[in-house]
């Protein structure tokens, strides 16, 4: 039996474990996408989620925090006025996100091909 290399093995799962730590779950990567779309007040951003309940967007907001890739400003204003801004870390992301969007395209149009060719 060949023996496994776990050290290349890790350099490859480490990271990308780490990636999708950050950004993975149901809500993560769309509220990155609506606060780079320029939406950057709390309403904002859950009206361009469908779907999406304070409560989650709330929570989703803090992780993204957490992890620096939102930077959450109060200013000071009557009434009081929070915006959230993607910081450059998550700017890096943009690139990741493009790359998404055109493999989500193509993996669609490849399971609808294989679908409509199961139908006839």
């Amino acid at each position: 039996m060949p023996k496994i290399n776990c050290a290349v093995c890790t350099d490859v799962l480490l990271p990308v474990r780490d990636a999708l730590d950050a950004i993975s779950g149901k809500w993560k990567l769309q509220v990155i996408i609506a606060i780079a779309a320029g939406n950057h007040r709390f309403t904002e951003i859950e009206r361009s989620i469908p779907g999406i309940t304070p409560k989650v967007l709330n929570k989703e907001l803090k992780d993204l925090e957490q992890q620096l890739l939102v930077k959450r400003t109060v200013h000071d204003s009557t009434p009081v006025l929070v915006t959230y801004e993607m910081t450059r870390h998550a700017k890096s992301l943009e690139p990741v996100i493009a790359m998404l969007r055109d493999w989500g395209k193509k993996h669609r149009k490849h399971i609808q091909q294989q679908y409509s060719k199961q139908t006839v």
